[in-house]
């Protein structure tokens, strides 16, 4: 991936912003768990004048104590699937909704590098989850995606895929 096509500043401010307007037509609040991102994207969301009304919370959830702590997440999921994986990443996003008064979530968990990863979970892999609780019909969904670059490289484009993400569920 090219460096012009990593967001910039001003791109992330426009998906949260465009994120805001989505939550604030629906009446419904956002948490996020983060993890690799370190809290990015609610600095990004909080930056925005007028976003407590549309943001309830975040969760930086750097390690896997954290996500069992403040999320819920299961042990036996961090155990047996580590904390980069697709059941781990879903529970976070569960465990926001059920940890905050937000309709949706969001969850990231990734290797930002530039160490840490394996031939089977390299560099770059994030997982992503958004939840959305529609009056007690709580509906999940996940992806993830190998990022190239730096670390910050791989901290931004997550950011933009998770916000991005965000704003797809709507649609669905």
């Amino acid at each position: 991936m090219s460096r012009s096509t990593i967001p910039d500043d001003h791109a992330l401010q426009t998906l949260a912003r465009q994120a805001g307007e989505r939550l604030q037509a629906h009446g419904e609040m956002l948490a996020a768990a983060e993890s690799c991102t370190g809290g990015w994207v609610a600095k990004v969301v909080t930056d925005i004048p007028g976003s407590s009304g549309w943001f309830d919370r975040g969760f930086v959830t750097y390690t896997n104590a954290a996500k069992l702590e403040l999320l819920g997440v299961p042990e036996a999921l961090l155990a047996s699937h580590g904390a980069v994986s697709e059941p781990v990443v879903r529970a976070m996003a569960a465990g926001a909704l059920d940890h905050s008064h937000a309709a949706r979530s969001l969850a990231i968990s990734g290797i930002a590098g530039p160490t840490g990863g394996t031939p089977e979970k390299p560099v770059g892999l994030v997982w992503f989850a958004w939840a959305h609780d529609d009056g007690g019909n709580v509906r999940l969904r996940s992806a993830h995606r190998v990022f190239s670059g730096d670390r910050e490289a791989v901290r931004r484009q997550a950011v933009a895929a998770a916000l991005q993400g965000l704003l797809d569920g709507f649609d669905v």
